[in-house]
């Protein structure tokens, strides 16, 4: 990133940096989640709710490409030992130790949960700062709210029996 990009990012930019690393944990771990989760689903709609899995787990992984290349353009490092994402989480991981699927259903709808709020603060805190990384974050959230709506549709049918 330039001098002037730099400079227009604003003054915070260590702590921006800082907290697309927490967003990257986080998107790595809902990409594990996603995809173990699929692998391991069980029950009523598995076909359903694996197909939606494994589509959400590569958006997740897209997320956490975008969050890596903001981070080293503004002069930061991501997260580069995995064993610290689960220290930086916003959001946490969930071992699918039930892999029922609606008990994964609810998993995940509570991290898009979570990841929603996350970019809303995070959207905050950069707007009018940082425009090329707000508009970043805008189309991760964006995507975190159609995840969410997804799982609830379907799990959703589930419970009505439809």
């Amino acid at each position: 990133m330039g001098t002037k990009a730099r400079e227009i990012a604003g003054k915070d930019l260590k702590k921006t940096i800082a907290l697309l690393n927490k967003a990257y944990a986080d998107e790595w771990l809902a990409y594990y989640q996603y995809w173990v989760g699929a692998k391991v689903a069980i029950g009523i709609m598995r076909g359903a709710v694996t197909s939606e899995l494994e589509q959400h787990a590569q958006e997740e992984l897209k997320h956490a490409t975008m969050l890596t290349e903001r981070i080293i353009q503004l002069g930061g490092e991501p997260i580069l030992n995995p064993q610290n994402w689960v220290k930086e989480t916003n959001c946490g991981y969930k071992a699918p130790t039930d892999p029922k699927v609606v008990t994964l259903l609810k998993q995940n709808i509570e991290g898009e949960q979570c990841a929603i709020e996350v970019y809303n603060k995070l959207a905050d805190s950069v707007k009018d700062k940082d425009i090329v990384t707000y508009n970043m974050i805008l189309e991760i959230l964006k995507d975190e709210v159609e995840h969410e709506e997804d799982l609830e549709a379907i799990l959703r049918d589930i419970q009505t029996g439809k």
